[in-house]
């Protein structure tokens, strides 16, 4: 037995050596010792997938309605918003719900939400207030931007097909960078609802705070519960338990859930219109969200357990990035904005333990329901802003621990340090410091307004430019020890 061990604790250090791991990293690393309680292709209990599938759904909800909140606001479409709300979840259902089946190649296999991005807000506003100041009305705004939307969607579908010889580009180092910068700002993002929201008139009050505190708490300590039902139901306890405080508090009252208790899709209900000028930057922001797609697929893969190196990963990225263009033409044709993978339902699946994609079935359907039955989405919607954000900031800190697994996948050398560290100062330099893009065109403002964009393409471009064949730091700096000692 003694024999034994040495040798499993000499192949771990050498194991180690290889890929400068901590010995303790590369057993967790193993899918047996991973902390799942449902694997990836593993079936759930329908009521525990249910649980599941609700945390999924409130902690990517808000993201999911507020674009379309905020472009339609901007644009004047005020009459139009429960409906352009209703048909983004509908959409983000019919997104999520493809790349959890994975048929015919569509989809990745994986509980991959869809929910709207927030990266073609920039794009969007000003190819509307573009149509608006050309006499445009309300109806042709709509048209040319889903129009424009729906070719531009034909973007992934394409780069779907080339993944294979994209590798070079999509590095651990570029994917792992891009989903730590992501997370980064979902941090923020989630500090800000914890305090009340941007425009609270109450920001960061005690009572703010103690909401999102209390939300916080109970999640975690359901999460680190033993009990398999109290994990599964951390999240929706959290909110359950903040939105109870909050009414008691006089904070949270369900008011004017809407008119219409059934709503039916229609198939570009506004028209269809095209523009080449508003179709460029569409597609330069298209381009940049695959490689946030390429992010989340790769930390969702390794989160739920599965190698990112083999070639069924290959076949998972390809039909991930081509859902996400589904996913948007699909969007279009129903008269909501662009969708992506969200980064949100990677921190769920390693709080609750289920990465089972069968749960994605559920997230799915819900959305679904939630888009053709708007009571329901805006009762959602009124939650307090403080608990989303207390209920928020653990995922979206795991989402940044997601990014850094990716990175340790490979020996971090004097390269991929300066890689990294390049993008990371980029990216959240500028998102920092917004006015440093003042004087630029404003298609650069919206292109690299965010750090995910700005740091991943830095670090694309670095790790093209930059050559490689060089030793791991770690390595060096043993090296330089030994040396001394002699």
């Amino acid at each position: 037995m003694r024999f034994l061990d040495t040798t499993q604790n000499l192949a771990c250090f050498m194991q180690y050596r290889r890929t400068s791991l901590h010995p303790k990293e590369i057993i967790m690393s193993d899918p047996k010792n991973s902390g799942l309680l449902y694997g990836l292709d593993q079936r759930i209990p329908p009521l525990q997938a249910f649980f599941s599938a609700s945390q999924h759904v409130l902690a990517g909800l808000v993201g999911i309605i507020t674009p379309p909140l905020l472009i339609g606001t901007a644009l004047g479409l005020d009459a139009w918003l429960p409906y352009l709300i209703s048909m983004s979840l509908l959409a983000s259902g019919i997104g999520t719900f493809l790349q959890s089946n994975r048929v015919w190649g569509i989809g990745a296999g994986m509980i991959c939400m869809q929910g709207t991005s927030f990266a073609f807000l920039g794009v969007a506003i000003s190819g509307g207030l573009w149509v608006k100041a050309q006499g445009g009305s309300p109806e042709d705004i709509m048209a040319m931007l889903f129009g424009v939307n729906f070719v531009a969607a034909l973007v992934p579908v394409i780069v779907s097909r080339f993944i294979d010889t994209l590798k070079r580009v999509f590095t651990p180092v570029v994917t792992g960078s891009v989903i730590a910068l992501i997370g980064i700002s979902l941090i923020k993002v989630s500090v800000i609802n914890w305090c009340g929201g941007e425009k609270a008139q109450d920001f960061a009050s005690l009572s703010n705070l103690a909401l999102g505190a209390l939300t916080l708490g109970v999640i975690v300590v359901l999460s680190c519960s033993g009990n398999r039902w109290l994990r599964l139901s951390s999240v929706v306890a959290g909110i359950a338990a903040g939105c109870i405080a909050a009414a008691l508090s006089g904070k949270f009252q369900v008011h004017d859930l809407g008119e219409s208790v059934f709503r039916l899709p229609s198939l570009f209900p506004f028209g269809f219109h095209f523009n080449s000028t508003l179709f460029i930057p569409v597609v330069l922001v298209s381009l940049v969200c695959i490689i946030e797609a390429v992010g989340d697929l790769t930390a969702n893969s390794l989160i739920s357990g599965k190698s990112i190196t083999d070639k069924t990963f290959s076949a998972r990225l390809k039909g991930g990035i081509l859902a996400d263009g589904l996913s948007c033409m699909i969007a279009a044709m129903l008269s909501a904005f662009p969708n992506t993978t969200f980064a949100q339902n990677n921190g769920v699946i390693q709080m609750t333990g289920v990465a089972s994609r069968f749960v994605g079935r559920y997230v799915g359907v819900i959305l679904i329901m939630l888009g053709l039955f708007p009571p329901f989405s805006e009762a959602l919607r009124q939650i307090p802003t403080p608990v989303l954000g207390g209920a928020t900031m653990v995922m979206f800190g795991c989402v940044v621990t997601a990014g850094i697994r990716i990175l340790s996948q490979a020996p971090l050398t004097r390269r991929e340090i300066l890689i990294v560290g390049l993008a990371f100062s980029f990216g959240l330099g500028i998102e920092s410091v917004p006015a440093s893009l003042s004087h630029l065109p404003p298609m650069f403002e919206n292109l690299f307004g965010s750090a995910a964009t700005t740091g991943g393409l830095v670090a694309i471009v670095l790790n093209l430019l930059i050559p490689g064949a060089d030793k791991p730091a770690r390595e060096e700096v043993e090296e330089g020890e030994s040396a001394q000692s002699l």
